[in-house]
């Protein structure tokens, strides 16, 4: 039986005119990521003050936060799909059921992947692309994230399944409090204490537990769904639903991070220098790219729970105003970037001359077309939500795998280290070329084929 706070968030959710309830849902989404992307950020300057090394042991450890944050929103975001069309079709059961299966999931996963870590450091630090001068300060840091795995996959999880089902004030809350505790710690451990690369490690594992608990404790307020162990009885068709929704997740992280290691294995044949630029223009990337991200997750719960209740004129509403936003600030953005870069690179390594030169370049052929970036990410959010299973695990997967990959290694084949450069930028332009027309075919036949949850729950929807 739904709540009345629960009915509630159904009449604003289907009512509320979708520009003011995206933009609201997304205020808190945009400062949850902002902020956990100035922790990256801070994490990359206080550590670039150490050495080139440290600063690549945070490239070569950041391939497998990407992969255990491909699983987690694998979870996180398939159930969490699911959840938000079952609120907008009137499915409580179903919600608090699927709810539970995710996130008792992705903890039991998280522990498998701690141990694993720990009995294959050494041949993992190697797979995952580091050179034998930087493993001693990858391995240093490893340690404390392997620690803080459960942690780290119980956040990315509890986050989804929150703003899913529209608390996203609440999941800013949980993901804020740790980041901005992280900032805090970063200085005191790294150099109060002496721990060098080790204690950005330290940080980053004591900051995602505290945001872990926080995230478990406001998960059930505001009409927000209770976990509960005794609902963890998964079956063959929730993991079905978790892997229509979970999977364009799993395959845009998951590619990027085995691309990541592609990358890293690519890149340090030109030296630590060279894995130490790359690993810093990614940060600044993510950092410039949270905010539209975090808009279009206002837009998620927005879609879905709109498609849920069949009101497909919203959906495409709240979709053009997501995208047209995401585009012209994609654009401000790409335009700072492009005119400054080699002042950007400098913030984070200002002794390098090598770190700086190649960073800049890559810089500036990235942001050349980081306004194409908004129309994939929004697409892929749009497919996701709506439960085209193949077309956004198709869209998921071309930036940062199936274009990327082939980008890195033809690009280095045929033009050399300029070809590992501009790699990110072919690889933008061609997905940008692909999903578009996906995009729109999937805009105008929205509703004609929709497929039936398979968790649907005859007495809930009444």
């Amino acid at each position: 039986m739904a709540t009345a706070a629960q009915n509630d968030k159904f009449i604003r959710m289907t009512t509320l005119p979708v520009k003011k309830l995206v933009g609201e849902l997304a205020i808190p989404s945009v400062v949850s990521m902002l902020i956990s992307s100035v922790y990256n950020i801070v994490d990359t300057f206080f550590v670039g003050r150490l050495d080139t090394q440290s600063s690549a042991a945070l490239g070569v450890v950041f391939s497998y936060m990407s992969i255990i944050q491909s699983i987690a929103f694998f979870f996180g975001q398939g159930a969490g799909n699911y959840i938000s069309r079952s609120l907008g079709s009137r499915n409580l059961k179903g919600a608090e059921q699927m709810a539970s299966v995710g996130f008792f999931s992705t903890i039991l996963t998280g522990l498998i992947l701690e141990v694993t870590g720990f009995l294959s450091m050494d041949p993992l630090l190697d797979f995952l692309g580091s050179t034998p001068t930087v493993k001693p300060f990858a391995a240093g840091y490893f340690k404390w994230i392997l620690v803080g795995t459960p942690f780290i996959m119980g956040c990315f999880s509890l986050n989804n399944l929150m703003r899913q089902q529209g608390n996203a004030m609440m999941a800013m809350i949980g993901i804020a409090s740790g980041a901005v505790l992280n900032i805090a710690l970063d200085p005191v451990l790294i150099f109060g204490f002496g721990m060098g690369v080790e204690g950005a490690g330290l940080a980053t594992a004591i900051s995602q537990a505290v945001s872990f608990v926080l995230l478990l404790v406001l998960s059930g307020k505001k009409g927000g769904i209770r976990l509960r162990f005794s609902l963890f009885r998964p079956t063959w068709k929730h993991y079905t639903e978790i892997a229509a929704g979970g999977l364009p997740s799993l395959f845009r992280q998951g590619l990027g991070a085995i691309a990541a290691i592609c990358f890293n294995q690519v890149a340090r044949t030109y030296g630590d220098e060279a894995l130490a630029a790359f690993s810093i223009v990614s940060r600044i990337m993510m950092f410039c790219a949270a905010a539209m991200v975090g808009y279009g997750q206002g837009f998620q719960p927005v879609c879905g729970f709109n498609f849920g209740a069949g009101n497909y004129d919203r959906v495409r509403k709240a979709f053009w105003h997501a995208w047209r936003v995401s585009t012209v600030y994609c654009t401000i953005f790409a335009a700072i970037l492009f005119i400054w870069a080699p002042q950007i690179v400098t913030l984070f390594r200002a002794d390098d001359p090598e770190v700086i030169r190649i960073g800049s370049e890559v810089l500036r052929y990235q942001s050349a077309v980081f306004p194409l970036i908004a129309s994939i990410v929004m697409t892929n959010m749009f497919l996701q939500n709506i439960r085209k299973v193949v077309p956004a695990i198709i869209t998921a997967a071309l930036r940062n795998g199936l274009s990327f990959i082939p980008a890195i290694y033809l690009g280095q084949l045929l033009l050399g280290f300029f070809g590992v450069e501009i790699a990110h930028t072919v690889s933008d332009v061609v997905s940008f070329l692909i999903s578009a027309p996906i995009c729109l075919a999937a805009l105008k036949g929205m509703g004609k084929d929709r497929t039936p949850d398979l968790l649907k729950s005859t007495e809930d929807a009444k």
